[in-house]
Formats: structure tokens, C-alpha cells, sequence
């Protein structure tokens, strides 16, 4: 009886030892598979990463991102966490914050979804400011009732009042930057020119471009602006990874140099010294 015992025991014992091993190789549905993926790569966000920000921050910024946007589980694996690495690398937190985004876009060339990584408005900012030339950016949208001149050439003027009251529509967009040296530059946008940059995104009525539009023209104007201001090449390098597209995590972990970027003819940018 004992004997007979011990075999039942045994056989339910080996029983449900298959069934767990049978379990533990269910396949992943995509949210596990990138949580599982993130895991395996918190070693090389570490190394990526600035020091006021961990590995395991930006990994749960990037899951909450996913469960936000779905459609971010339809993209390419690599294209996804070659997009979170860039944003651990430029320690761009993307969210609600505006620093950063993760984009799904549909690549006809390659006719998968794959996901674009942008720089944020205030993210643009953040990246220039290290630079340390620069000691105060931002930029501003005019409204139809603002008080609003700007001119170009010898003598430049920018002059702003926005309306206290109602504004109306924005019409344009303005980036200044001053120099620590007391020098200054700044750029006027129309909102037409605006408009041009925004068809030319891969994802042009979705996305930021359609939940914050005011950001993204700010962020537009910064960004045509900041290609004559005097930025150290660290900088340079983090801002041309605007808007692009990694095969994957281990591409941006070897890219020394981005140039996949297009440069599109903007309006004249005036700068000025205080010493002139």
C-alpha cells in the first residue's frame, strides 16, 4: 500500500511538472515579450543613461508609453527599443512631460509599422542648454490681437506684447536664444512655413502634431534656429537624432556620427552682439 502510495505521489508529481514546463514555454503575447526584452537590456541603458536617471526609470516610462499607445506593439522590436535607447542616451524621458516621443509610423519601404523617435519641445531645449554657450532659449507663439515687429538686417528688432485678453488664432512662431556673452539670435516662422515642416513629418496628423501642436511648431522654429547657433558637437549629435528611425538598440549604441537627417532652406536667422 505504501509502495503504491508513493508511485501516485510520484506520477502527480511529474505530472505537474510537465504542465508547469509546459507553461513556462507559452509563448510571450508583445507586451511581456518587450517587458522581457527591456529586462535583458537594463545593463546597456545603464551604461547609456545620465546619472540622474536609472535603468529601471526609463524602462517603466517606456512600458507605461506601450500601454498608453498600443499601436506601438504593432511596430518592429527593434525599431521600439532602438527608440527607447536613443531616448536613455540623450536622457530624454518621453511622456507627458514633452521631452520626448515614441512615433508609430508606417515605413512603405520596408511595409512594416516601425516607431521614429522625436525630441520634445522642452526636450530641444534641455539639449541645448547643455551646450553652455547658450544661457536662456525659448520660444513663443504670436496670436492674431498680440502687438507684434520683428525685423532683420544691421539693426534687428523683436518686439512682442501678447493680448491680455482674447488672441485669436497663432500666425506665426518665434525662437530666441541669447549667449552667455551677452549676443543673441532669433528666428520668425510663419505658420505656413510651419505647416510645411509638419506635412514633411512621417506622422503628420497624429501623434504630438495633433494632441500638441503649439509644442511641435515651438519645437520646429527651436530646431531651424539652433543650426546657427554655436553648439558643441555633443549636442549637434544628440539633436540629428530628431525624428529618426534605429534598426535597432545596438544601432545606437555604435553610431558615432547621425547624419539621417534632411536640411531644408528656412527663413534668414539674425543674430546680434551687444558689443557691435
Amino acid at each position: 500500500m505504501t509502495q503504491k502510495i508513493e508511485e501516485m505521489k510520484s506520477k502527480l508529481a511529474n505530472g505537474n511538472g510537465d504542465k508547469a514546463e509546459i507553461q513556462s514555454k507559452k509563448p510571450m503575447n508583445p507586451y511581456q515579450n518587450i517587458q522581457h526584452l527591456l529586462e535583458k537590456m537594463k545593463g546597456e541603458l545603464a551604461k547609456a543613461l545620465p546619472k540622474h536617471i536609472t535603468a529601471e526609470r526609463i524602462s517603466r516610462i517606456a512600458l507605461t508609453e506601450v500601454r498608453k499607445n498600443p499601436d506601438l506593439l504593432e511596430c518592429s522590436v527593434p525599431s521600439l527599443l532602438g527608440a527607447i535607447m536613443v531616448s536613455a542616451q540623450l536622457g530624454l524621458e518621453p511622456g507627458i512631460l514633452g521631452h520626448a516621443y515614441l512615433i508609430p509610423y508606417y515605413n512603405s519601404k520596408t511595409r512594416s509599422k516601425e516607431v521614429q523617435f522625436q525630441i520634445g519641445y522642452k526636450g530641444m531645449i534641455d539639449l541645448v542648454r547643455r551646450s553652455g554657450e547658450v544661457r536662456s532659449l525659448d520660444a513663443h507663439e504670436v496670436c492674431e490681437n498680440d502687438e507684434f515687429e520683428y525685423e532683420y538686417g544691421i539693426n534687428p528688432i523683436l518686439r512682442h506684447k501678447p493680448s491680455m485678453e482674447y488672441r485669436g488664432k497663432p500666425y506665426c512662431y518665434y525662437a530666441v536664444a541669447t549667449f552667455k556673452d551677452g549676443g543673441y539670435a532669433f528666428l520668425v516662422m510663419g505658420i505656413n512655413d510651419v505647416e510645411n515642416y509638419r506635412r514633411r513629418s512621417k506622422s503628420p496628423d497624429k501623434g504630438p502634431w495633433a494632441t500638441d501642436y503649439d509644442a511641435m511648431a515651438k519645437k520646429t522654429v527651436i530646431k531651424q534656429l539652433c543650426k546657427f547657433l554655436p553648439l558643441s558637437i555633443e549636442v549637434m549629435r544628440g539633436l540629428v537624432q530628431d525624428e529618426t528611425t534605429k534598426k535597432d538598440h545596438q544601432d545606437v549604441l555604435d553610431a558615432q556620427d547621425e547624419t539621417d537627417w534632411i536640411d531644408i532652406t528656412v527663413p534668414e536667422a539674425v543674430s546680434s552682439n551687444e558689443n557691435e
